[in-house]
């Protein structure tokens, strides 16, 4: 079998792989392992789910696929005829059981406006687990990786395919390899080169060495995997270098899980002082950062015979989807070689005395429970006070629960008419990036950069500024997002300073989490990450209006209603973002609005939904949730009245062994200040934490 990698940028020159060795062959297909397959002759136990449209044999072209289907207009050419709707097909693995990190290397097609997606299915659960997903069409057969976790339990690989609705528009699977160790592996020994590919380069690039094929450089080595001919490599050569630090680079799949490690490959290298050799990381940002770059030390024996294999291992710590690049440059033609074999990853680091990855979680705090691993500087100035709101219809309550605890800089409980407040984070490592985030509210404040303010407080006393506020809160939680990097250990602070009480007011602040990376590198961080979760950023994430037993609509909104004193004045995720809501002013009283979500396969275990849900104006109605099993609902949690200008946050467990769907149902009050909002909910397997916000309406107890 002989196999052409394809770069999407552009065609990779590269000498077919033709597989002289019998002992390579049955060795790469022996490391294959179940729920692999090449649709040849069946689909090897692979099943269409039959609520959808079905996946295609087609036994020609030995590929399954999910294609478009025309509706047959008379006098019509089939070019010009559209599919009324997209087509939706999941196919579905065997059951698998991978004790091991697996690898799975799936090629497939998309045309025109098709879609693909690789999910992971467990029994309990009532929602896959998104792997990958790509809607890039492409004239070509396409290579991705998916790395697959060790699993103590058994679990099918989904296979969702949409066509449409564009004619033409189809996805097709032609192989797919599942095979145990890390996506990141390579021996270059398999037709696929395990979705490494070269980005290409008008004078120098990465090829495939070895093969029993008779290369023009006498010195190329034997490979390093069977120490003969026959076995492959990749290589670069300066032969044709046209210009000052012409750069190759072979590039690994983007992998799709965090990786901490020991990275090894094995490499050859001619003409030490004519080339430049380095690894690096690259973020889905396209950022890089240098892990390990070749010198005149890395030889072993100077007196050995050119073409000696030199072994590098060297710590990966990758919180994030990174890929490896293996960076070739050359300043002439007489730069020599460099060639590639064998890389491996283990999850163990390469020395023993390796910092283990950090953990950025401690600190993270929500205060509902106390200042976690904050401490505060009281010899500055006046302290933050941790305080709580009941849920009341004239102060905001915390974000967390709209009922729960938060951390408060107030001018007007202070002795003097001014203050500076410090809230001081644990320490953090020095060279690292991270991303901060935080809720932050402003009330009677002139919106100075004073008002709040983060720095990083380094040793000996060294203060840098990283975020001051620029949005004006009014009066409600808004998130903000900070990417720094620490040049040394620091500490993060959080400082409120008022000079004057005639412009100072109060300073809230909030949910409190850090992250390893940019901040970018999670855009949509809540959203993109759970296929049971919907903060409503990027639209109804399969949410679908019940047009058949409801008399109104929901609908998706940012910033404050149109009604006064009613509603919330902006959306829980961000401050800033969307949520949906039923507005009260066009409806009549008793009407109401059903939000239905996608069919939610049923389980034996508890489930636990959590929402947050906004109902505040006089005579406001009725929020329920329900449970729609073919028909037949089931309440599973309702409110009645007005309950707080906050946004408060439900928990409610149910169990549900039939697939089912939820259902938002809000009714409007007597009141045209009766509008109800959701937002961001979430649907997870297992039961809820024993923890509720009351429907008790109070008034607050600490801020005005």
């Amino acid at each position: 079998m002989a196999f052409f990698l394809k770069n999407k940028a552009a065609m990779l020159q590269i000498y077919l792989l033709t597989f002289v060795g019998l002992e390579a062959t049955a060795q790469a297909h022996s490391r294959l392992l179940p729920g692999s397959c090449n649709f040849e002759s069946n689909t090897c136990g692979f099943t269409s789910d039959a609520d959808f449209t079905s996946w295609v044999l087609h036994r020609d072209g030995h590929f399954v696929a999910v294609e478009a289907v025309n509706d047959d207009v008379e006098g019509s050419s089939g070019s010009d005829v559209e599919p009324k709707e997209e087509v939706l097909g999941f196919l579905l693995s065997p059951f698998l059981e991978h004790d091991e990190w697996s690898c799975m290397r799936l090629v497939y097609q998309i045309t025109e406006s098709a879609y693909l997606e690789v999910l992971q299915r467990n029994e309990g659960r009532s929602f896959d687990k998104p792997l990958w997903s790509s809607q890039a069409p492409s004239d070509s057969w396409v290579i991705a990786s998916v790395d697959l976790q060790n699993s103590s339990e058994p679990f099918r690989i989904v296979i969702n395919g949409r066509a449409g609705p564009s004619a033409g528009s189809s996805v097709a699977v032609f192989e797919i390899h599942i095979s145990p160790g890390y996506c990141l592996e390579c021996d270059f020994e398999e037709p696929h080169l395990c979705g490494y590919n070269n980005q290409w380069n008008v004078n120098v690039n990465w090829y495939v060495g070895g093969g029993g094929v008779q290369l023009p450089y006498n010195n190329m080595p034997d490979d390093h995997t069977y120490h003969n001919k026959t076995g492959h490599f990749m290589y670069v050569d300066s032969s044709y270098t046209k210009t000052f630090r012409e750069v190759a680079k072979l590039v690994s799949p983007m992998a799709t899980m965090p990786l901490s490690g020991c990275l090894s490959f094995q490499y050859q290298r001619s003409e030490e002082r004519g080339n430049l050799f380095s690894v690096f990381t690259r973020d889905r940002l396209g950022q890089y950062q240098e892990l390990w770059r070749a010198g005149l030390e890395n030889r072993v024996d100077f007196s050995s015979a050119p073409g000696e294999w030199i072994h590098v291992q060297v710590d990966l710590k990758a919180p994030y989807s990174v890929q490896v690049v293996f960076e070739v440059g050359f300043n002439s033609p007489r730069g020599g070689h460099v060639a590639l074999d064998d890389i491996s990853f283990s999850p163990e680091f390469c020395n023993t005395d390796t910092e283990p990855t950090f953990d950025p979680s401690i600190a993270n705090c929500d205060f509902e429970s106390g200042l976690c691993l904050y401490t505060q500087d009281r010899a500055i100035g006046s302290s933050w006070r941790r305080v709580s709101v009941k849920p009341n219809i004239f102060s905001n309550g915390d974000h967390t629960t709209g009922a729960g605890s938060f951390l408060l800089a107030h001018s007007r409980l202070g002795p003097r008419s001014g203050y500076v407040s410090s809230v001081i984070s644990p320490t953090l490592p020095g060279n690292t990036k991270f991303c901060l985030r935080f809720y932050f509210s402003l009330r009677g404040f002139n919106q100075t950069e004073q008002a709040l303010a983060v720095y990083l407080l380094q040793q000996g006393g060294k203060r840098e500024k990283i975020w001051t506020q620029a949005e004006k809160s009014r009066g409600i939680w808004i998130l903000a997002d900070v990417t720094f990097q620490t040049s040394q250990p620091a500490k993060m602070v959080f400082v409120s300073t008022c000079r004057s009480f005639w412009d100072c007011g109060s300073v809230a602040l909030d949910d409190i989490s850090l992250n390893l990376g940019d901040c970018d590198l999670t855009a949509g961080f809540l959203s993109s990450s759970f296929s049971g979760h919907c903060d409503f950023e990027s639209g109804l994430c399969g949410y679908t209006q019940d047009k058949r037993r409801d008399s109104a609509d929901w609908q998706r909104r940012r910033g404050s209603t149109p009604t006064s004193y009613t509603g919330p004045r902006g959306d829980h995720t961000t401050g800033l973002g969307y949520y949906m809501y039923i507005e009260a002013s066009p409806m009549l009283p008793g009407q109401s609005a059903r939000l239905l979500s996608r069919p939610i396969r049923g389980t034996r275990g508890p489930q636990c939904l959590r929402f947050y849900y906004h109902m505040y104006g006089s005579r406001t109605g009725e929020l329920r949730v329900l449970a729609d099993k073919d028909g037949e609902e089931e309440l599973l949690w309702q409110r009645s009245g007005e309950q707080s200008i906050a946004w408060l946050r439900a928990h409610v467990g149910y169990q549900s062994q039939r697939q089912h769907q939820i259902v938002f149902e809000a009714t409007r009050g007597s009141s045209v200040r009766s509008d109800i909002a959701i937002d961001d909910i979430m649907l997870e397997s297992g039961p809820c934490p024993d923890m509720e916000v009351g429907d008790t309406v109070g008034s607050s107890n600490e801020i005005e």
